[in-house]
């Protein structure tokens, strides 16, 4: 296939990219290449998206499958715009947090979702909902009949630089000192992995698959998950579990970022972590055990440096505090 990925230098464009060429496939990647060059085998048209319609102007031609990962709705439209009439197969990754209400736990793919945000709005961190809503919107109305929305939740594995996912083998690998823990045993994570999520994407695209697809992995309790973590970094030190409204009161934050605790939710997101990938598993997305992803992950964490400036998670220094306090109390 001719495969033209919009972006494919960072984690699951990459990943794409690469699984792409190992394929056999004729991969071009159209990025601008600042935070990294895309991978061996690829043809690089090397452009700022930023600058409009004329960015695509080096891959006017026909295409098998398109994959765009934009989370900005202006090159988003303007690359539809361009190259829809000469493509077979569009691919859109969206994101589960383009879904309204993430409390009911099993939901689907009808899911209501949240308004598209305004053409002409400027795209934020905060309004990525709103902005993956609306490059869904536009891309169902330019690419209707050849469109697969690849809604993805939490992706995790090698290469990951969101920093979550990895926080936890990460911590109990770095030492043995005690760890804080929320305690949310029963909660569930769910995650997908880069490489199965990448996988599936081709998958589709070879196969015309279209439609909305949550792209996510098997529910595993955040205790199950905890345990493994411990047992895969050979944990040997105490873990101190404290109560949600414990961390509050002491200025955790939930999820990620500085000083948060990854994996853990704000109340009214029980349906977050679980919901149903039954209509992408009967369309033929696979994925591989988690634990398979967990010690991969753990072994890109190594190879970045254990003591390394994370995004999200606890510092060592919050922690010995928050430690200290959990037990003198």
């Amino acid at each position: 296939m001719r495969i033209l990925i919009l972006g494919g230098t960072v984690f699951l464009s990459a990943e794409i990219a690469r699984q792409a060429v190992a394929a056999g496939h004729q991969v071009s990647c159209l990025a601008r290449g600042s935070a990294a060059e895309p991978p061996a085998g690829v043809t690089w048209v090397k452009t700022d998206r930023s600058r409009g319609a004329d960015s695509y102007a080096g891959v006017a031609r026909d295409w098998d499958a398109v994959i765009d990962v934009a989370r900005d709705p202006a090159p988003a439209a303007d690359a539809l715009e361009a190259l829809t009439d000469r493509t077979g197969h569009w691919t859109f990754v969206s994101s589960c947090s383009v879904y309204a209400d993430h409390s009911t736990p099993d939901a689907r793919e009808e899911a209501e979702i949240l308004p598209p945000l305004p053409r002409g709005t400027e795209s934020t961190p905060e309004t990525y909902g709103e902005s993956k809503a609306a490059i869904e919107q536009e891309t169902l109305r330019l690419a209707a009949g050849k469109v697969h929305i690849c809604r993805p939740g939490l992706i995790g594995g090698p290469g990951d630089g969101t920093d979550r996912y990895g926080y936890w083998p990460a911590r109990f690998a770095r030492d043995n000192r005690p760890a804080v823990v929320p305690d949310i045993a029963g909660h569930a994570t769910q995650v997908i992995d880069v490489r199965d999520l990448a996988g599936w994407i081709l998958t589709a695209a070879e196969r015309g698959v279209t439609g909305a697809l949550n792209a996510v992995g098997d529910r595993v309790p955040f205790g199950t998950y905890i345990e493994e973590s411990r047992t895969v970094a050979a944990f040997g030190g105490e873990v101190l579990t404290a109560s949600e409204g414990w961390l509050v009161e002491h200025g955790v934050d939930y999820w990620s970022g500085p000083d948060s605790l990854p994996l853990w939710l704000p109340p009214g997101h029980d349906g977050f972590c679980t919901r149903s990938n039954q209509a992408a598993r009967a369309a033929g997305l696979q994925t591989r055990p988690w634990q398979e992803t967990l010690a991969d992950t753990l072994a890109y964490e190594r190879g970045q440096g254990l003591e390394r400036h994370r995004k999200a998670g606890l510092t060592p220094a919050t922690e010995a505090r928050l430690a200290g306090e959990l037990l003198g109390r």
